[in-house]
């Protein structure tokens, strides 16, 4: 790693946009890959570090760029759940088809950890694929309720994406719907919610 690519890193981790600038007119390489191969957009993106991920967005760094586990920039907003990463990236141009090691879309980790205010925002201000099916048959909305708590915010998120238009009858590989997993755990305002759209 070269002495710019180093100050780059440690721009990023600082969340210092001027210092990542620096490091980039020194000729820091913006798609340096580390050994998890991370690029410092997706270094920025994981830490939620918001200004350098702006200031690295604005030099054209890469929001598709996958490492070893095939996390992106943009498909790591989908775990941690934070907005203005999102919204940072979105100028970037992601690709919003691009999957995840489990073949998801970052709107599916979103929907399973309760990130109510992401869901909100990805569903206003993209065009993602609501029902978009992963490696092991969950969308968004099967994994809200098979791998969610059933509290108020899977609930919010229910409720989010069947208004996007999220289909409650696409089931899961062995044929079970959202509704049947969710009557099966006890989801009584969760089941209750899905009806209401049969």
């Amino acid at each position: 790693m070269s002495p710019a690519d180093r100050a780059l890193l440690a721009a990023v981790l600082s969340d210092d946009a001027a210092a990542v600038r620096a490091a980039l007119a020194e000729g820091a390489d913006i798609e340096h890959r580390d050994a998890q191969r991370r690029t410092p957009l997706l270094i920025a993106a994981a830490d939620d570090c918001v200004a350098a991920a702006e200031a690295l967005v604005a030099a054209g760094a890469d929001p598709n760029a996958q490492d070893d586990q095939l996390n992106s920039p943009w498909l790591m907003t989908g775990v941690t759940g934070s907005v203005r990463m999102m919204r940072a990236l979105l100028p970037a141009g992601p690709d919003l088809k691009l999957r995840n090691r489990f073949g998801g879309i970052s709107v599916i980790p979103a929907a399973e950890r309760g990130h109510v205010d992401y869901v909100r925002a990805v569903l206003r201000e993209t065009d993602i694929d609501v029902n978009h099916v992963n490696r092991l048959g969950w969308t968004a909305l099967l994994e809200a309720v098979i791998l969610g708590d059933g509290g108020r915010a899977h609930q919010e998120i229910v409720e989010l994406l069947i208004t996007a238009g999220a289909d409650p009858s696409l089931a899961d590989s062995e044929g079970v719907t959202a509704l049947a997993h969710a009557e099966r755990r006890g989801f009584d305002e969760i089941a209750g919610l899905l009806r209401a759209v049969r």
